[in-house]
């Protein structure tokens, strides 16, 4: 593994916490109708990288079926996981069995939850051999956890938590995304014949959680237009980096 995959599978996830050093310095609230643009913003740019930079090579190297499987076990397995563990959001509530954790921990589980296929996409993305199929992955699940981190923070400090706080919330949530990219990309370095499955795994998991995570937390306050336009937006900004990188 030479340095500019290694950085090429850390960065990303510090933005979580880099995207949540605002928080330091806003005097006042920022309107949740900014914070919803902020995780549409992020879906967008989550549903293009999943579309053209996982999907799409599955398709060429694997052919729909293994596609289609890849793509359904990859949901299933994170709806599975949403099941059988505890975890909260502010704005959906607690999901998941009964815990005596407290509040903060089953948000940051959640988060941390959320977090898994965008480590993992971006580790198999460089375990394909394609160093830009890999790079444009990165950048892309960098580009959506700055304002992702961000949005992370702001509900922290609504919540009365401490600016300093909140951002460190913010980091936590972001460590394990290397983690699971080093694991992605190790598993289809050692099975690369599994690589077009491991694609589509990553494609699903992340498509469940764009459609039952941030899609619905950005559409609760009466934001949906902002946090629909900003999807869109995303969507086209990763769509014109992948033609360029690619």
């Amino acid at each position: 593994m030479n340095l500019s995959i290694l950085f090429g599978l850390i960065i990303p996830g510090i933005l979580t916490g880099v995207g949540a050093l605002p928080v330091l310095f806003l005097k006042r609230d920022v309107p949740f109708k900014y914070v919803d643009a902020l995780l549409g913003f992020a879906a967008g740019v989550m549903l293009a990288a999943t579309f053209f930079s996982l999907l799409l090579p599955s398709l060429e190297s694997g052919g729909v079926i293994i596609t289609t499987i890849g793509l359904l076990t990859g949901a299933l397995f994170l709806s599975f996981l949403d099941k059988i563990t505890p975890h909260t959001h502010f704005i959906k509530g607690e999901e998941g069995p009964s815990s005596r954790l407290k509040k903060i921990w089953l948000f940051i589980y959640a988060i941390t939850l959320h977090n898994l296929p965008e480590g993992l996409a971006v580790g198999v993305g460089f375990g394909s051999s394609d160093f830009k199929s890999g790079l444009i992955i990165a950048i892309a699940i960098g580009l959506q956890n700055i304002p992702e981190g961000l949005a992370v923070a702001l509900p922290l400090v609504g919540e009365g938590y401490s600016r300093g706080k909140a951002l460190l919330i913010s980091f936590i949530t972001g460590i394990f995304e290397p983690i699971m990219a080093l694991l992605g990309f190790l598993l289809v370095k050692v099975l690369i014949k599994i690589l077009p499955f491991a694609l589509s795994f990553a494609g699903g998991a992340m498509l469940y959680v764009i459609s039952d995570e941030i899609i619905p937390e950005s559409h609760k306050r009466g934001y949906e237009k902002e946090a629909t336009f900003s999807i869109i937006i995303g969507f086209i900004i990763m769509m014109i980096l992948d033609f360029l990188l690619g």
